[in-house]
């Protein structure tokens, strides 16, 4: 059974947009696999790296970067288990702060003395981490929704840690499996991404980060399955205390633009 006209529009609906703003896929060879990304603009300028926010991808960006400068080049990665990027190996959890390495790794490969960065949530707090530890590496950032690190009580994130692994390791068997995850129609996939972000996600736009992260089952032809790894749901999170927090924002001597929305959580 193939898709009807309406769900086959809404598929072609990102890369059509792609396609009428230039835009080009990348892959960059890491010892895990490769990272994915879309490079928006001229390829001879040094993009702003666009890291997207916990369970998202590279489509963050998409209906915001057409909005920007045309002169101004745009690189959006999708983090490692997001996307198109490569999952990291059985058995490891998903860490935050792993993923400044990542950061570096992505410097060498395209030779920056410095970067530049423009992050939603999870994304922003990584930059902040990555800006405070390396700040003569960075010469601008703009933080979308999240400032820094939560501080939470220690009793919430030791709650949390120990709901988390056990969790982690159920989804980690289950992963070893290699059977297909739950399959639903795209409707029901724009259902579940809207609710699921509590609608902060329109149903018009979900299709921009659907695209990443959905493929057709084999089982059910009109259906679709995530793709995003499931081990991230258990991530715990980094524990940072608040006198830490205080001493990266001290260290932090680049231009700094921070962009909260008023109904945002």
């Amino acid at each position: 059974m193939s898709d009807d006209p309406t769900t086959s529009s809404l598929i072609n609906l990102v890369e059509k947009h792609d396609r009428q703003h230039g835009v080009q896929e990348v892959r960059i060879k890491l010892p895990i696999g490769h990272i994915a990304g879309k490079w928006w603009g001229p390829r001879n300028v040094r993009p702003i790296l666009c890291l997207h926010g916990w369970q998202d991808n590279a489509g963050t960006f998409d209906t915001l970067i057409p909005l920007l400068p045309k002169n101004v080049s745009f690189l959006a990665i999708d983090f490692p288990g997001h996307g198109y990027s490569s999952r990291i190996p059985d058995g490891l959890t998903y860490q935050t702060i792993s993923s400044i390495n990542l950061l570096l790794a992505i410097m060498t490969e395209y030779g920056w003395k410095k970067v530049s960065f423009m992050s939603h949530s999870m994304g922003s707090v990584l930059h902040f981490v990555f800006a405070a530890i390396f700040p003569d590496k960075v010469d601008l950032i703009i933080s979308l929704d999240s400032l820094k690190p939560q501080v939470l009580p220690v009793e919430f994130m030791i709650a949390r840690l120990a709901d988390s692994f056990p969790q982690f390791m159920i989804a980690d068997a289950r992963n070893q499996q290699k059977s297909e995850p739950p399959a639903y129609t795209y409707d029901e996939m724009i259902e579940r991404l809207h609710e699921g972000t509590f609608q902060s996600i329109s149903k018009e736009t979900c299709p921009y980060l659907l695209h990443r992260n959905i493929r057709k089952s084999a089982k059910y032809p009109e259906k679709y399955f995530f793709t995003r790894d499931s081990r991230l749901k258990h991530h715990a999170g980094h524990p940072f205390s608040h006198e830490l927090i205080m001493e990266f924002a001290t260290r932090l001597k680049m231009p700094f633009m921070f962009v909260k929305a008023t109904r945002s959580p």
